[in-house]
């Protein structure tokens, strides 16, 4: 594991995680690329914010021999689907997602509205002009198969995470305990603007301005507590392992109404 192997060029940054596990980040969120390189066996979990498409390519061409078998989507929030489309259109790749997360895919049902009077931050405060209509994947889109198999990648599984969303999932490899766990919850204090550019590293519940039921929020958090896992990457900073991972995981499962839960707020 080269968790210290951290590239940043301009607005992005890429972090080898694991011989197998590539991250790219896209502004301050944070795409996966799965597989080994030099093999067409390949996923990708999430797409970043919108106007990356082309980094993705590029890192894809370098790395593998052709392109993903398969996009898989945490969730719908607007910086994880921002380039969906159209690599989607660029690669013809199917793309997945929870049953629940469908609606907001498919152009039906917009997100609620973030709340900004929540976390007290900048990126807070400001959150309510960021985008939270549904995008239109229409037909290109599937519903995860409801055995918890990820397509394409056969040592992986999704674990149902909602709260943040209502269909968030998180993914997960049990050999070497792997967790991918995209919004539901991440490390960096992602409300302050400092925090987020300075990438200070800290375990945090999800965002807060855009999570409307706190209360599966909460028991999503204990799920993968339990899971106890070796690595986590989230959709929000840098990755986390070992006993670092366990110990602020367990913490914040623990003592999640006090670590994570606003005081105040229209969701809450």
């Amino acid at each position: 594991m080269a968790s210290d192997n951290l590239i940043t060029e301009g607005k992005t940054a890429l972090e080898e995680v694991a011989p197998d596990l590539l991250c790219l980040r896209t502004l301050f969120v944070n795409v996966l690329f799965v597989g080994t390189p030099g093999s067409r066996q390949w996923i990708l979990v999430d797409t970043g914010m919108p106007g990356f498409a082309k980094d993705i390519i590029q890192i894809a061409e370098e790395r593998f021999d052709g392109p993903p078998l398969a996009i898989v989507l945490t969730h719908g929030h607007f910086d994880h689907v921002g380039n969906v489309i159209e690599l989607e259109q660029y690669w013809g790749t199917p793309v997945f997602a929870h049953t629940l997360e469908l609606p907001y895919l498919t152009g039906i049902t917009d997100y609620p509205p973030a709340d900004p009077t929540v976390g007290g931050g900048l990126l807070a405060r400001t959150s309510f002009i960021f985008p939270n209509e549904a995008i239109h994947l229409d037909d290109r889109v599937d519903a995860l198969p409801s055995d918890h198999r990820v397509p394409y990648a056969p040592d992986w599984r999704w674990i149902a995470t909602p709260g943040h969303s209502p269909g968030h999932i998180s993914l997960y490899r049990e050999k070497d305990g792997a967790l991918i766990a995209g919004d539901a919850f991440i490390t960096v204090q992602q409300e302050s603007l400092w925090h987020v550019i300075f990438q200070d590293k800290e375990l945090h519940g999800p965002p807060m301005y855009f999570t409307t039921d706190w209360e599966a929020a909460k028991n999503s958090v204990q799920t993968l507590a339990d899971l106890k896992p070796e690595l986590a990457i989230t959709g929000h900073g840098h990755m986390m392992a070992s006993t670092e991972l366990r110990g602020q995981l367990d913490r914040l499962a623990r003592d999640f109404d006090r670590l994570a839960l606003p005081r105040q707020g229209k969701y809450v």
